[in-house]
């Protein structure tokens, strides 16, 4: 891999140092350009008086202080961690919704990835995560996204990565370079599945399959058949289960993607919730 440009986000909780080890540990070998990033907002006091104003001011300035004093102890646990002379860590401590705070940086500094932890899914927890990592994925529609559990145990090695997909369109090379680069770093075995009907496939899925042969001439690996279970998530996390050697699952989103066509289920959104593994999110640029 060339030089890479990634965005750690973090809010300093033990979930998104889990998530910036795992980042540290799978680009070990690569140089990279570290982005740690902290966002932060003052709610307006609804009050346009002088003393709202100066209120306002004096908590802007306490939270800007607090968000660079942590950002500096976590930039030192970082370098501790991480003794690679080819990576360089650059805090920035950003004044706005962490949604747009990464999406500007992802612009303005060509980021190749974002890494940020999520928590696995059971009522309230799916309800925060959903204004945190899922609107990342969602709405930062224009940069590859990594979400890793946050009860994942690293691995220093990706053996087999899943694509699961329902051949819905022709694999570009810009969509499937995120996932081969880590596919050719690792040689790690890629199994591409595709969950629903195990019906014959209609002439514009045969295409896409073909097409995606063709461009995975130097690299292990395997198409797989698999009758959707209760729902595609629960198909996809099965999957996982069975086989330990799978380490990331990866889709490429799209509106309306085949899935959700098919199922009226957000599975982008599902997936991101339960995933065991970390999970991948490519997007398809419409």
């Amino acid at each position: 891999m060339k030089k890479k440009r990634i965005i750690l986000p973090t809010d300093f909780s033990n979930n998104a140092w889990n998530a910036i080890a795992y980042a540290l540990t799978i680009f070990k070998d690569v140089p990279c350009d570290f982005f740690i990033l902290n966002s932060y907002q003052v709610g307006a006091s609804g009050l346009s008086t002088k003393m709202a104003g100066a209120n306002d001011t004096r908590l802007y300035n306490l939270i800007k202080e607090q968000s660079e004093r942590d950002l500096k102890r976590e930039l030192e646990k970082i370098k501790s961690f991480d003794k690679n002379p080819e990576h360089t860590f650059i805090a920035r401590s950003v004044p706005d919704n962490l949604v747009n705070a990464i999406g500007k940086t992802v612009y303005r500094e060509e980021i190749d990835y974002v890494v940020m932890g999520t928590k696995g899914a059971s009522g309230l927890k799916e309800v925060f995560i959903g204004s945190n990592t899922y609107k990342v994925i969602k709405e930062v529609d224009f940069c590859p996204v990594i979400a890793v559990p946050d009860d994942y145990q690293i691995d220093k090695e990706i053996d087999a990565i899943l694509l699961a997909t329902g051949y819905e369109h022709l694999f570009e090379n810009y969509e499937l370079k995120p996932l081969l680069n880590f596919v050719e770093h690792f040689k790690a075995k890629l199994w591409i599945a595709h969950v629903g009907s195990l019906d014959a496939l209609a002439p514009e899925q045969k295409a896409s399959k073909k097409g995606l042969k063709n461009r995975l001439k130097s690299i292990d690996y395997e198409f797989i058949e698999v009758e959707k279970d209760t729902s595609v998530n629960n198909t996809i996390q099965q999957l996982v289960e069975k086989d330990k050697s799978i380490d990331m699952v990866v889709m490429i989103n799209q509106n309306h993607t085949f899935f959700e066509r098919l199922t009226r289920e957000p599975v982008i959104k599902k997936v991101s919730f339960n995933s065991k593994v970390p999970f991948l999110v490519i997007h398809l640029f419409e």
